[in-house]
């Protein structure tokens, strides 16, 4: 299954909900899921300039991989902020919400991914 959307939060949300729904995986995960989708999301729309980042979700065998993908080459990069800065932690977010996650350079800006396992 393979659903393709830009750029409406709700919408990505919505598909990544339904996907998870039709894979069985528990509302806890897919809580954790929509979570660290939002992450990418705001990333791609603050730091991608990229005003409608493609959202793909794609559930292979017993794995979920959804990815955001921008317009930046920047990669992103696994930051320690100060213990009152205000941003800083969205890797450190996506680390712990999933099991795997990356990013993939591309022709035009880059790719940014998480994998979830069914349990």
């Amino acid at each position: 299954m393979r659903h393709l959307n830009t750029p409406s939060l709700a919408i990505s949300r919505q598909s990544l909900r339904d996907a998870m729904g039709r894979c069985g995986y528990p509302t806890s995960v897919t809580d954790d899921a929509e979570l660290a989708l939002v992450e990418l999301l705001v990333n791609a729309w603050r730091h991608g300039g990229t005003p409608a980042p493609l959202v793909l979700i794609l559930a292979v065998g017993s794995t979920l991989r959804v990815s955001v993908s921008d317009e930046s080459p920047i990669l992103p990069k696994k930051q320690q902020p100060a213990p009152l800065a205000q941003s800083g932690r969205g890797l450190q977010l996506i680390e712990g919400l999933t099991h795997r996650w990356g990013v993939d350079p591309q022709e035009r800006g880059k790719s940014v991914w998480f994998e979830l396992d069914a349990a």
